[in-house]
Order: structure tokens, then C-alpha cells, then sequence
């Protein structure tokens, strides 16, 4: 790349505020068929123009407006206990009904579209706490299983740690954990560490990035594990963490750059998901942090954004999100500071 719109060191902060701002306001058409994410792919611009301190290039009260809308409300006078989330939808297609859906009700709300919705709003400024957020946390909670798992929907669906998170988060942005039972979560949660340290997605499964990430926000959002934890050893946690510890370091692989799980390539998004586990339990000092960096910057593209894997061609705005993210768990100087547990600036919390 050449050197206009770079920043030290050849970070490319224009052109990555510039893409952002573009895909916060029309996604190209390879992303039709995730329309029913619409508003998760708009937490991924807003929330990176918050990293690169660009958030004055969007309306931030009409993005508030359009999240709010997506809130589902239950009908007056309907009973609480007929088993609905009423959370938010991620789209407006999920709004109608389905043949493919077996819902009279036609609610759409997800656990993901409304944690999403949480972080977008607390990022532009809104207050989540003037939400009337009792019927979402009494709805919410009777999506926990018996093993302390969550269903994302009230129609049914997968049940693995993503869910727990987002269930976590929501609790956590939202002041209040009367939407679950930590304690059914925690042991959910010690079911899915793996043999070798990491976690996997549901219980013996094979250890990967993102849920080790979910795994260890989600824990240490409810307070069941502390800051610094790897570096206190008289700490005692529910986990293991000199063997999360190990495995997670092993994941940085020779070209810099992190692996979500044993020999796979290395993937911009990891060196997020798995930075920040490092971040949370106090041993980021631990890793190559200027081989790190190298191998993000090799992630960026001509267009601004960054790319899965090193010198594609094309960015998304997934992995243009989690590249800020892993810049900003580095310390780069121009990308605003990062809570990692919850995903969202640490000026927004």
C-alpha cells in the first residue's frame, strides 16, 4: 500500500474510517444473505468507527432510533409466561412470519441481535438503562436450559457458550442479573474446558478461540474469576488456568498472527478472541506483541479494512471489526481503548 491515509508504522487509519463509514450506511450485496444479521453487521461499523474515534461521521441519535425499533414489546395484557424472548430482532425480515418458522407469534428476537443491539446503543451514547428492561431479563432467563446452557431464540436453536455470553453481557450492560442463573451458567460453563486447557463451543468438543473467549468473558462478567488472574497463583478459580493459560499462548503462531484452534492458519479475528482471554486474566505481556502487529498489518487491504487471512484481496466488516479490536488490545496509539469483556469502547461503559 502506499502511504496516504497511513498512520505510523503503515496502519491505515483513513482508509479504514472511510470503509467503515461506507458499510455503516449501505453493505455491498454479497451480504444479502445475511440480512437476518442486519443488526449485528451494523455493531461491527459503528463499533469500529468508535475504535478509530471516527463515531462524528455517523448520526449517532439516528442509529439509537433505528436499534430501538428493532425491540419486540409484548401485546398488552399477554402473558408473561408463554415462553417468548422478548429481546430484539436482528432484521426486518425476522419481524414477519415464516413458512419456514413455526411461530404464530412471529417474534424474531435472538439472544446475538440483542446483545448487539445493548453494545450499539451504550457505544452512540444512549443510556440501555432507560430501557424498560424487566420483561427482556424475565423472558430471557427462560431460555436457560437445565444444564445452565441458552437457547438464542424461544422457537429453538443450538445451545453452546456464544449464547451464555451474550446472556452474560446483557445482564452485565444491563445493571441487572435477574435474566439468569450464574450459578447454572458457571458449571455449563466448567463443562466445556477441554482436556488441554481451551474451551469448546458445547462439552467435549474440541477447544476453539471463540468459545474460550465466551467461556472466560462470560465468567468473569458474573465475577466467578478476577483480574490478573494467571499472574496470582493463590488466586483460586473455578478454571484451570495455567493449562487455559498454555493453550492459549500456543496459538500464536510463527507468522505472529493467532490460530483459532491446532493447526488451522492464522486468522485476524483470533488475535481478538484469544487476546483478549490473554487481556482478562492478566497475561497479554506474555505474547510477541510486535510480531502481532505485523502480521495484522499484513491483514489490511487496499480499500481500508482488513481481511481473514494476509494479502486477500477483499475486506469484511467482521474481520475489519476484530483487526481495531486486536490493534486496540496492543495498544496502538491511534485506536481507542477497549473493554474486552463486553466489546465496546471503555469511554462507552
Amino acid at each position: 500500500m502506499g502511504d496516504q491515509g497511513e498512520g505510523p508504522a503503515g496502519f491505515a487509519r483513513a482508509r479504514h474510517a472511510a470503509f467503515l463509514e461506507l458499510m455503516s450506511s449501505e453493505l455491498p450485496d454479497g451480504y444479502a444473505t445475511q440480512e437476518v444479521n442486519h443488526l449485528t453487521l451494523a455493531y461491527f461499523a459503528v463499533a469500529g468507527l468508535s475504535l478509530l474515534r471516527e463515531l462524528d461521521r455517523v448520526n449517532k441519535d439516528q442509529i439509537a432510533k433505528w436499534v430501538l425499533s428493532f425491540q419486540v414489546h409484548p401485546e398488552a395484557n399477554v402473558n408473561l409466561d408463554n415462553g417468548q424472548f422478548y429481546g430484539f430482532c436482528g432484521s426486518r425480515t425476522t419481524k414477519f412470519p415464516s413458512n419456514l418458522v413455526k411461530d404464530p407469534c412471529h417474534n424474531g428476537s435472538h439472544l446475538a441481535s440483542t446483545y448487539s443491539a445493548l453494545a450499539t446503543l451504550k457505544i452512540v451514547g444512549y443510556d440501555v438503562l432507560n430501557l424498560d428492561s424487566k420483561v427482556l431479563l424475565l423472558s430471557m432467563k427462560k431460555l436457560q436450559q437445565p444444564d445452565g446452557s441458552f437457547m438464542p431464540t424461544h422457537i429453538g436453536a443450538e445451545t453452546d457458550l456464544r449464547f451464555v455470553y451474550c446472556a452474560a453481557a446483557i445482564c452485565s450492560m444491563l445493571k441487572d442479573w435477574s435474566g439468569m442463573d450464574k450459578e447454572k451458567a458457571k458449571e455449563y460453563i466448567l463443562n466445556c474446558q477441554s482436556y488441554d486447557g481451551g474451551f469448546g463451543m458445547v462439552p467435549g468438543s474440541e477447544s476453539h478461540g471463540g468459545g474460550t473467549f465466551c467461556a472466560v468473558a462470560a465468567l468473569y462478567l458474573m465475577g466467578f474469576i478476577q483480574v490478573d488472574l494467571a499472574s496470582n497463583s493463590r488466586e483460586s478459580a473455578p478454571i484451570d488456568v495455567q493449562l487455559l493459560l498454555e493453550w492459549c499462548l500456543q496459538r500464536q503462531a510463527a507468522d505472529g498472527g493467532f490460530q483459532g484452534r491446532r493447526n488451522k492458519p492464522s486468522d485476524t479475528c483470533y488475535a481478538f478472541w484469544i487476546g483478549g482471554v490473554l487481556k482478562m486474566i492478566g497475561a497479554y505481556h506474555l505474547i510477541d506483541h510486535g510480531a502481532l502487529r505485523e502480521f495484522l498489518l499484513t491483514c489490511q487491504t487496499c480499500y481500508g479494512g482488513f481481511s481473514k487471512f494476509p494479502d486477500d484481496e477483499l475486506p469484511d466488516i467482521y474481520h475489519s471489526y476484530y483487526g481495531l479490536a486486536a490493534l486496540s488490545l496492543l495498544g496502538e496509539e491511534e485506536v481507542e481503548p477497549l473493554c474486552a469483556e463486553l466489546g465496546i469502547i471503555a469511554a462507552a461503559l
